[in-house]
């Protein structure tokens, strides 16, 4: 008996390599889906983004010497890692659905319907928008 349903969750090799970079099978759109623009998702990139610095830089660690050069070693190349694996957050994302097939505007999926009411009452309260789109989509 062989299992011919296409699989719908990645598993560990296609995992890391998608975390990385590789692309998944289209039948695993709706999980990429969620893993790009669910809850969590700008967290997931950042560990995903620390990970291979820590790899990097876990051997200084080993150089028997005090904390303070440990840290003064490894914290100016780390923590560029983060702040721009945050500041690069949502074009990175952006980027990982479209390359899945998706459609990149659904990183602002959560906040906009986080922030939905208030859209709502300033509509009431001052009337639909002008002016591009892009002006005031976030």
């Amino acid at each position: 008996m062989s299992n011919d349903a296409p699989r719908t969750k990645p598993n560990v090799l296609q995992y890391i390599g998608y975390c990385y970079g590789r692309r998944l099978p289209d039948s695993m759109r709706n999980w990429v889906r969620e893993d790009l623009a669910g809850k969590g998702a700008a967290i997931r990139i950042m560990v995903r983004a620390a990970i291979p610095a820590l790899i990097v830089l876990s051997p200084f660690w080993l150089i028997p010497m005090s904390l303070y050069l440990h840290l003064s070693t490894t914290l100016p190349i780390f923590i560029p890692f983060v702040l721009f694996s945050h500041a690069l957050n949502k074009v990175y994302r952006r980027h990982r659905l479209r390359q899945h097939g998706l459609d990149p505007n659904l990183v602002d999926e959560l906040p906009r319907q986080k922030n939905a009411h208030i859209h709502q009452a300033y509509i009431e309260k001052y009337g639909p928008r002008s002016g591009p789109s892009s002006s005031h989509d976030v």
